[in-house]
């Protein structure tokens, strides 16, 4: 892996940064000791989102008909 010193990162920081992102890690030390790595990004796979309740929240047997008389009195606007 290339060490390259701070000053040097310094001038030439946007080409460094493009090898990176292409795969080429580098350290960048200060007189002589590495102090950090640059290396290209790799976000987290998103996790999925289904499920995150379950076992938290109830669904009652008659959810589709709940409530279905006040519903439709708001919407007819007899309430």
């Amino acid at each position: 892996m290339q060490q390259i010193n701070i000053h040097e990162a310094k001038t030439h920081l946007s080409a460094l940064v493009e090898k990176a992102a292409a795969g080429e890690p580098f350290v960048i030390a200060k007189a002589g000791r590495p102090l950090v790595m640059v290396s290209p990004y790799e976000p987290a796979a998103p996790r999925p989102r289904t499920g995150f309740l379950r076992g938290h929240v109830s669904v009652p047997a008659d959810f589709d008909s709940m409530s279905g008389d006040e519903i439709a009195a708001l919407f007819e606007g007899t309430r």
